[in-house]
């Protein structure tokens, strides 16, 4: 395969994975890794560099708007980016050593879990009860809505920190930004509005991602030839999904495609990993 034809295909789909990620909110990771290295048959390890950077990229477009409107809660965010920077540093440490083909089960194993946290209907937790730490760190805050500020508290907070820890090493073995895992710490045990976790967890992923790219930047596994046009196909797609989610009045069906593509790819992911092809 000559270098023109590898670039392109990778540019054809990264944008769609872009544009996929983007529809569904979990961004293209889950479609870049098993695309490089099922379809293209790229080293796991480089496909993961390549997927970091993506992951920085598209995180840190699109985390600025959502500060802007007023509903990412920074000051949680920067707490909780501590444990997954920990987290992520670890995760890349180890994952040099990890052989690929546990990497490759392991990383079908959260596809399909993200996949199911994807159908799963959000309900809206708005605590009132103040936990002590969280007042302590100034963590409780309030977002924007069409009826005014809703104030909301922090619930958690250790619990939340450990899970993070989780979320940040997955993202450093994986090269994904592991969002659909930060959503859960931070909707289920920290009881947070759905609408703050996500853009909390997109303002977060960014900065967990750097931890781990350093680690694969210093080990060679960053190849400009493989992340360049991911990054150029993950932006494009990313700007396309946005504006069409603003013509979709309903999202039930992007997270059923989303679910089907993502459960394919994992399967695929499980037997070439069991198989050893990866």
């Amino acid at each position: 395969m000559s270098v023109i034809v590898f670039t392109v295909i990778i540019l054809i789909g990264s944008y769609f994975a872009g544009l996929l990620g983007s529809l569904t909110g979990l961004g293209g990771g889950f479609v870049i890794i098993p695309l490089l290295t099922l379809v293209l048959h790229v080293d796991i390890h480089y496909a993961i560099g390549a997927s970091l950077i993506s992951v920085i990229a598209t995180s840190s477009g699109s985390a600025a708007a959502y500060v802007k409107e007023g509903i990412t809660n920074m000051r949680l965010g920067m707490f909780l980016e501590i444990a997954t920077t920990i987290g992520a540093f670890t995760g890349a440490m180890i994952a040099i050593y990890i052989p690929t083909n546990f990497i490759a089960v392991l990383f079908g194993v959260i596809l399909i879990i993200s996949a199911v946290m994807s159908l799963r209907k959000k309900a809206e937790h708005i605590a009132t009860r103040k936990s002590t730490l969280a007042v302590k760190l100034k963590l409780n805050s309030s977002y924007p809505t069409q009826n005014g500020e809703v104030e909301y508290s922090v619930s958690r907070v250790s619990g939340g920190f450990f899970l993070m820890l989780f979320a940040g090493a997955i993202s450093g073995l994986l090269g994904i930004g592991s969002g659909a895992l930060k959503v859960l710490a931070m909707d289920t045990v920290m009881r947070i509005p759905f609408k703050v976790s996500t853009t909390t967890s997109n303002f977060m992923i960014g900065v967990t991602a750097a931890a781990s790219a350093v680690i694969y930047l210093q080990r060679g596994y960053i190849d400009p030839g493989i992340s360049m046009p991911v990054v150029i196909g993950v932006l494009l797609g990313a700007i396309s999904g946005s504006k069409i989610l603003v013509y979709t009045n309903s999202s039930g069906w992007l997270r059923w495609v989303f679910a089907i593509v993502v459960t394919v790819l994992a399967s695929q992911m499980v037997y070439h990993g069991i198989t050893g092809k990866i």
